[in-house]
């Protein structure tokens, strides 16, 4: 399943639209106004399905997963000179490759790929292609990248 993020031209908050391959929208991401960044998951018919919520206050950035009112995992900086690292702890999943420019694979139990992640350039507004091996797992890879992403803004990576 591929997964396009686009970044909306004009918006206040971070917002997102999500689409499959037909132009199709599969999830709107809309960002709350609050301390720190927060984003909102919603199904085509605006029910929620879960936050990403950074979590102000920490000595390094910290972004929470959330799928519902459930609680299911965090990324967190960790301290280091030179490259930016990351602890991630959800889903049981990892991230490996340069997820700093954008190119990383999600993989899960003994290093199944999950997902990939690309940057479009040559966009007028932030373009990720998300694909996902199994579409069950989409929303949650949708979730990672979106903490991963919020991360980023936040550290004035992106």
């Amino acid at each position: 399943m591929r997964m396009l993020f686009r970044q909306r031209f004009f918006s206040w908050f971070d917002s997102y639209d999500i689409y499959d391959e037909g132009q199709n929208t599969l999830y709107t991401v809309q960002g709350q106004p609050s301390w720190g960044h927060r984003l909102k998951i919603y199904d085509t018919a605006g029910r929620e399905l879960g936050t990403v919520r950074e979590r102000v206050f920490t000595l390094l950035p910290r972004f929470e997963i959330y799928l519902g009112d459930t609680y299911m995992g965090c990324v967190n900086r960790e301290f280091s000179p030179f490259h930016p690292r990351y602890n991630i702890d959800f889903n049981g999943w990892q991230v490996e490759g340069n997820f700093l420019g954008w190119d990383y694979t999600i993989t899960g139990d003994m290093g199944r790929p999950v997902a990939t992640v690309s940057k479009e350039i040559f966009r007028l507004t932030d373009t990720y292609v998300i694909d996902v091996r199994d579409s069950r797992d989409a929303l949650m890879a949708l979730m990672l990248v979106l903490a991963i992403d919020a991360e980023k803004c936040s550290a004035g990576n992106n």
